[in-house]
């Protein structure tokens, strides 16, 4: 097939926009911590980037897209991206770059795990943590849904990565959290972010690069990317209303509020992005602000010090999504349809699918990161936490 030079621009596009959001998670999760560990935040998105970068070319694209071994995993056939050629493939875009997008993917569900590590965790740890993370269980999930593995044959539909990068990211951060233990004085006194105007740049960054992360996943510059991208910023901006309207009635509509529900709706909307209507958009953002914000207060109800709040944006927020695609995708829009259409099967396999993603996102990176912890130690010292991240581990401040 002669080269699509409009899907091949726009991927290209795509892909750049979507690695713009892994800093953004940085700056967004560096604008809630204490100043002392703001460089920390920032910096382990960035190392995130570049050790997946190389994790993806040598061994992990291989495992998520090759050969199908047992609808689990896929086998080492294009290891080092042998076999991956330059020319136009069967869809009209050069396959090298079908690999450089599906890289930044990988790269930005690991920066979301980041959440759980907030303020305490030793850097050789983590290196060694995210590459087993990436591996284990980014990589297993992205051939689940994408790659030919039991999800896609089972007709699961994630769009975007709704349960590839959300629910997996989300559900590994609270798994983390649990195991490296609370911060030094959690609920002693108060750890208030050091600087909500970068944490609203980070949540820009997010919300710009998502056009590209949703939009691009139609893999074409066709109409299915346009709807793709309406109803994700239809999907976001519900959400954000939501959001500030229940903070609002108890208390304050914080601008925190407001871009924590939009991101909770831009990633609700993710695995529907490619099957859903302008109006069904609509009712899954507004869910996602409601329902997000809920388990925010449930967290901190119980003391749970996934004070970045991936589990309930992006964990709860990517359930909610995987779920609703089940019931709200349209025949119109790319010829799948749900249960507003009387299809009872596609949101059975979609909830099939999520449940089984959460459950290996949450159990493997328990097992993980309990090893690491016993073989290397997670936490860095109480005195190196006091001091923060920023000197102790990088020799840096702000």
């Amino acid at each position: 097939m002669a080269l699509d030079t409009g899907t091949t621009a726009w991927l290209l596009a795509s892909t750049a926009l979507v690695m713009l959001m892994t800093p953004g998670v940085g700056f967004f999760y560096g604008g809630l911590v204490r100043r002392k560990n703001f460089i920390s935040m920032v910096a382990l998105s960035f190392i995130v980037f570049a050790l997946v970068s190389i994790q993806w070319v040598v061994f992990g694209y291989s495992l998520a897209f090759g050969q199908d071994i047992g609808g689990f995993i896929g086998d080492l056939q294009f290891a080092g991206l042998q076999g991956i050629g330059m020319e136009a493939g069967d869809q009209g875009y050069p396959p090298l770059l079908f690999v450089a997008f599906q890289l930044v993917f990988a790269a930005i569900a690991m920066a979301i795990v980041t959440s759980g590590f907030a303020e305490r965790v030793k850097l050789s740890a983590f290196l060694v943590f995210a590459l087993l993370w990436t591996t284990l269980v980014y990589d297993p999930l992205a051939h689940w849904a994408w790659g030919g593995g039991w999800a896609m044959a089972f007709g699961a539909l994630d769009f975007a990565g709704g349960t590839v990068v959300h629910i997996s990211s989300g559900f590994a951060a609270l798994a983390v959290a649990l195991v490296i233990g609370k911060r030094a004085g959690f609920g002693k006194y108060t750890m208030e972010p050091h600087n909500i105007p970068m944490t609203l740049l980070g949540a820009a960054l997010l919300w710009f690069g998502w056009f590209g992360f949703n939009g691009g996943s139609a893999l074409a510059a066709d109409s299915i990317a346009a709807s793709a991208f309406l109803v994700t910023n239809i999907s976001a901006a519900a959400g954000g209303l939501a959001w500030l309207a229940a903070s609002w009635v108890k208390g304050k509509p914080s601008s925190l509020g407001m871009v924590s529900g939009a991101i909770a709706g831009l990633v609700a909307i993710t695995p529907a992005a490619g099957y859903v209507t302008v109006m069904g958009s609509i009712a899954i953002g507004l869910v996602a602000g409601l329902l997000c914000y809920g388990c925010m207060l449930w967290r901190i109800r119980k003391g749970l010090d996934e004070s970045l709040d991936a589990w309930s944006i992006h964990g709860m927020g990517g359930l909610w999504g995987a779920i609703a695609t089940g019931v709200f995708a349209v025949a119109a829009v790319n010829g799948y349809s749900g249960i507003i259409e009387g299809n009872v099967t596609q949101f059975l396999a979609n909830a099939a699918g999520a449940l089984a993603a959460l459950v290996y996102a949450f159990v493997v990176t328990l097992v993980l990161a309990v090893a690491v912890d016993r073989v290397i130690g997670l936490r860095v010292s109480e005195e190196e936490e006091y001091v923060g991240l920023d000197i102790s581990q990088h020799g840096e401040r702000v």
